[in-house]
């Protein structure tokens, strides 16, 4: 389970970190730092929606 784990957390961090940080340069701040915090936000919650979708994909059905 934790190498698909890892392999949707690799998914999930870059597309959450993508969202985050459009989201803050939508609300026009457009500073360095604002967009660096949006991006290790979106890295730090990837961590446990990647635990989940590896719970959902290996749980037997």
């Amino acid at each position: 389970m934790l190498r698909l784990a890892g392999i949707f957390y690799t998914l999930a961090s870059t597309t959450l970190a993508g969202i985050f940080i459009i989201v803050v340069l939508t609300m026009n701040m457009v500073t360095l730092q604002a967009i660096i915090w949006a991006a290790v936000a979106g890295f730090a919650v990837a961590v446990p929606v990647a635990y989940v979708l590896a719970r959902k994909f290996t749980a037997p059905a």
